[in-house]
């Protein structure tokens, strides 16, 4: 810039030009996010460079929220769900690992920013639901010593972590914690790697944004069953024994598809191949069907055992409310796609972590819970 005031001073440049040069540095400037590659991560997948392996823990199918991309308040009714009276994310064990793993620990909590000795209440103040919405997040996994970082989407039906003020904080079925999305990436224009799941479209990616702070943390989330059959209360940090009573669906269920404008506008497909019908070659299941290892809720005849889960992460689901499912932030405390190649989020792909059990101790036998 300074070189170009000094050549409008000599005259060699034309005031009009010098004006076309700082215009176009200014949208250049704007244009940080052009690059952004983001990876999209299906239900009952762990991603690159997991903390473990947790099994159980999402929901094959979960129905369409309506008013989905854009940005959304971390406390708005039905923006979460989960299964009433079930949680299979199980906060203790997590911090069990985490304490038995001391380098892994001292990494976890860094990104939280939180000394490794708080992760436990740290922890327990967290809530487990399912997400509804395929959702904006970054996550970080764990390699060579230290904390990854990657700008991902989590699949509607994948279990997390909320903390108080309604924002993701954990990924169930790994373990891997889990910030805000970086504030330039823009949807619409970033590159896409990963598994893409029928449905998926750029402009129903959701942000979350965490509720206002000067209302406090939330008191109680307003969830919907998988099958969006019915409403009900979650008391923050509990994990589904304080679950109060079924009640009418939020308003926001009944709202034509597409939902409300949302506080900031949402993103526009630019039609790359990234809209619900797979692309050519990249490995995705037809629309309507499963992904590989994964069973369909609908798929088990009548009266008989659902078929039992082979890839991490994944719950059989059940009839509409009953399905399966899972969850677990603190309260005190933002193009053309390269399709299906195999990224994160590809079964087979994930290193050998040691499993942990998300049931609920103690549970009985029969059908794995759900959230």
């Amino acid at each position: 810039m300074l070189e170009i005031n000094s050549r409008m001073a000599r005259g060699r440049i034309p005031i009009m030009a010098a004006g076309a040069l700082v215009l176009a540095a200014g949208t250049l400037a704007g244009c940080g996010d052009a690059g952004a590659t983001i990876t999209r991560l299906t239900v009952g997948s762990p991603g690159r460079d997991p903390y473990t392996l947790a099994a159980n823990t999402d929901q094959v199918k979960v129905a369409a929220r309506p008013a989905r991309g854009g940005t959304k308040d971390g406390d708005a009714p039905g923006l979460y769900g989960g299964t009433r009276r079930i949680s299979s994310c199980d906060q203790r064990r997590l911090v069990a690992f985490l304490q038995a793993n001391p380098a892994k620990a001292r990494a976890w909590a860094g990104v939280q920013g939180i000394p490794a000795s708080d992760i436990p209440r740290y922890v327990s103040r967290l809530t487990p639901v399912l997400l509804r919405t395929d959702t904006l997040v970054t996550n970080h996994g764990y390699r060579d010593g230290g904390a990854t970082s990657e700008s991902a989407v989590l699949q509607a039906g994948m279990g997390v972590l909320v903390n108080g003020y309604g924002v993701p904080a954990v990924k169930c079925n790994c373990g891997n914690p889990l910030t805000a999305p970086e504030g330039k990436i823009n949807t619409s224009n970033a590159r896409y790697s990963g598994r893409k799941w029928p449905g998926f479209e750029k402009r129903n990616v959701t942000r979350i944004r965490p509720r206002d702070s000067r209302k406090g943390t939330i008191m109680v989330f307003v969830l919907v069953d998988p099958g969006a059959t019915m409403g009900f209360e979650r008391p923050r940090a509990t994990t589904g024994g304080d679950d109060g009573p079924p009640q009418p669906l939020p308003a926001t269920e009944t709202e034509p598809a597409g939902g409300t404008p949302s506080d900031s506008p949402a993103p526009i497909d630019s039609g790359d191949g990234s809209s619900g019908s797979p692309a050519p070659g990249d490995g995705s299941p037809a629309p309507g069907s499963p992904e590989p290892g994964i069973s369909d809720p609908g798929s088990p005849a009548p009266g008989s055992p659902g078929p039992e889960i082979s890839q991490p992460g994944v719950s059989p689901g059940g009839e509409p409310g009953t399905g399966t499912a899972t969850g677990t932030g603190d309260d005190g405390s933002g193009g053309t796609g390269t399709e299906g190649t195999g990224g994160a989020g590809t079964p087979g792909d994930e290193p050998q972590s040691p499993v942990i059990s998300m049931a609920p101790p103690g549970g009985s036998a029969g059908p794995s819970p759900a959230l």
